[in-house]
């Protein structure tokens, strides 16, 4: 069996699983660009839970590898084509081109797992790859036969094939042994206890794993959350802005900078109230805290004293800070509310 080494510092190894990016699914949500076949170094390093210098070091060392399965470097005229074709249909559009733009495909993604030393999640997903390769080599080859497009892939069917072993073979095995010996019976009972709350545990996970892979209707425009991890922080306080304008908020202004004094947004609401906002682009994993919702409290209803508070971020709020933010009369638009108000559901806060 090939060992997590071994696939770290062979190439060709590497190679040999680069077809089995389905994995990187079921180890964690990978958010793709709007075109859905890509990402952005920010939204790798989101993924893996580093710093985008970590990813970027990486690219250095193993461009060549990297670009043969997909990694590509937009400049000039190809950056504006793929912005334009991809990603003006969103709302408010997408921010103004820089020089380059690196690109990553899934495959480039998986690719970067099997490179990444100090990352859990790279981790995750090379034990995964590992687990993969062991039950494709023990398990018997069935006669080839023709399947559509429905029927379940390997991967799919990992844990079917893992509780079908144990139900059919291991537990019967146990209950013979049982019958037949009456040495240690005590701790052969344990253990076919053991095998069987495992069984249990494997069809919950597959239950729970076609549930998420189900589809997903009420999600609102796909990649609008990717869009948003790709900007920097003035792109994403422009991108608000622009919700609000949409939802007939007036004297829109983005204030964003050393002197805003904790606003980054005001403006007044249809009805004429006036409205503060403050915008974090955070990665998804970080949350914002009470500190954090404090300051704004201060800033909105003391210097500006605003009518509508918003503390719109692309991550979610501690259970602390939802309470300061309810106390303080401030609206905290987390990471799911923020995905809702962009596909066209209006704050309630502004109506």
């Amino acid at each position: 069996m090939i060992n997590e080494t071994a696939l770290l510092e062979s190439k060709t190894l590497r190679a040999s699983a680069l077809e089995r990016t389905d994995v990187l699914d079921r180890v964690k949500a990978l958010s793709l660009l709007p075109d859905g076949m890509h990402v952005t170094t920010a939204m790798v390093a989101a993924y893996f839970e580093v710093a985008e210098t970590v990813i970027n070091n990486l690219l250095s060392r193993h461009r060549l590898e990297l670009e043969s399965n997909g990694l590509r470097v937009l400049r000039g005229s190809e950056l504006r084509d793929f912005k334009e074709l991809n990603l003006s249909s969103y709302p408010g559009g997408y921010p103004q081109p820089r020089s380059s733009l690196a690109i990553w495909s899934r495959r480039a993604v998986l690719n970067v797992a099997m490179l990444l030393r100090d990352s859990e999640v790279a981790r995750q997903v090379r034990t995964y790859l590992l687990d993969m390769e062991y039950l494709a080599r023990t398990q018997p080859v069935d006669n080839p036969v023709h399947r559509d497009a429905a029927s379940p892939s390997l991967d799919d069917r990992i844990d079917q094939r893992i509780s079908h072993v144990l139900g059919k073979t291991v537990v019967p095995m146990f209950n013979a042994l049982i019958e037949t010996s009456s040495e240690h019976r005590r701790e052969l009972i344990a253990l076919r206890s053991g095998v069987q709350r495992i069984e249990r545990k494997l069809q919950q996970h597959n239950a729970r794993l076609q549930r998420l892979e189900g589809p997903r209707e009420d999600r609102p425009l796909a990649g609008v959350m990717a869009s948003m991890d790709a900007m920097n922080g003035r792109e994403f306080e422009e991108y608000v802005a622009q919700l609000l304008r949409r939802d007939g908020c007036t004297a829109v202004v983005v204030r964003g900078g050393g002197g805003d004094r904790g606003v980054d947004i005001t403006g007044r609401t249809r009805d004429g109230r006036h409205i503060a906002v403050q915008c974090k682009r955070f990665a998804p994993y970080v949350s914002v805290t009470s500190s954090h919702v404090q300051k704004f409290i201060g800033s909105a209803k003391v210097l500006y004293k605003a009518d509508v508070a918003l503390y719109v971020a692309t991550c979610p709020f501690t259970r602390d800070a939802m309470n300061v933010a309810a106390d303080g009369g401030v609206t905290p638009v987390d990471r799911s509310l923020l995905e809702a108000w962009s596909g066209g559901t209006e704050l309630s806060a502004l109506s």
